[in-house]
């Protein structure tokens, strides 16, 4: 199976450890991984914030990069649904039938980290170690958009030494929503504030979850009240093992 890295815009700008542990997940499980310099963005901040003519050219891009692969992985359940969702919406809007062909056949090729694992390569357990005590919050776009229920949770049981435990309104959305964090900061703000309180209720050292801008956002207010409470991308976890020192 050839495989492609969909790094995205915010994670290889602030996270580039989380792409750096997908390649090292995935080749520790037999796979090689191809990094395209040519990718860019996926649009999805244009789209989003109503410049939708606008991405037509990252709909086209992102098409003729990633063609001749059979799966491409995302470490962001916000992108993954994104292309998955939308970029069939911008081809047939703004596009052609050419282009409008070409998403049906690399949409459905893109998966998020979880769903690539599970579905995909058919594993959970991926040999990882990491003797934390963690709670797993669910990001909105993989949880409603792309659906990947479980599938997380059932890659953190199997990691050895970890101590997983339940989120209080696991579902509940952080507050984030990109430009939406800043557009309306005080319900932001408030949301935030909720999901901080049920962080700190479980005890945990480390959130987790499959998308950076949410950990990012959750992980600043925590900081900002000095809990102590780290965060970690799923990859970064699942990537773990028994020679770590982490």
């Amino acid at each position: 199976m050839r495989i492609a890295l969909f790094i995205t815009c915010f994670n290889d700008t602030m996270f580039p450890r989380t792409g750096q542990a997908v390649v090292a997940l995935l080749e520790r499980l037999g796979h090689t991984v191809d990094f395209l310099q040519a990718q860019a963005c996926c649009g999805q901040m244009h789209f989003n914030t109503g410049y939708r003519p606008e991405t037509l050219p990252m709909v086209r891009r992102f098409t003729e990069v990633f063609a001749e692969y059979d799966a491409v992985v995302t470490p962001s359940g916000s992108c993954a649904g994104m292309i998955r969702g939308h970029h069939g919406t911008i081809a047939r809007q703004y596009g052609d039938a050419e282009l409008v062909a070409a998403v049906e056949c690399v949409a459905p090729t893109v998966y998020e980290l979880s769903e690539l694992l599970v579905d995909v390569l058919g594993v959970t357990d991926v040999g990882a170690y990491f003797p934390h005590r963690v709670t797993y919050h669910p990001t909105c776009h993989s949880l409603r958009m792309l659906r990947v229920g479980d599938r997380p949770l059932r890659l953190l049981r199997a990691v050895k030494g970890i101590d997983l435990v339940e989120l209080p309104d696991a579902t509940s959305c952080c507050g984030f929503g990109g430009t939406f964090a800043l557009k309306n900061a005080d319900t932001s703000n408030a949301m935030l504030a909720d999901k901080m309180r049920h962080v700190q209720a479980t005890g945990a050292e480390i959130l987790t979850a499959g998308d950076n801008s949410c950990l990012l956002h959750i992980g600043g207010g925590l900081s900002r009240l000095r809990t102590g409470v780290g965060t970690r991308h799923l990859a970064e976890i699942l990537a773990s093992t028994e020679g770590d020192r982490r």
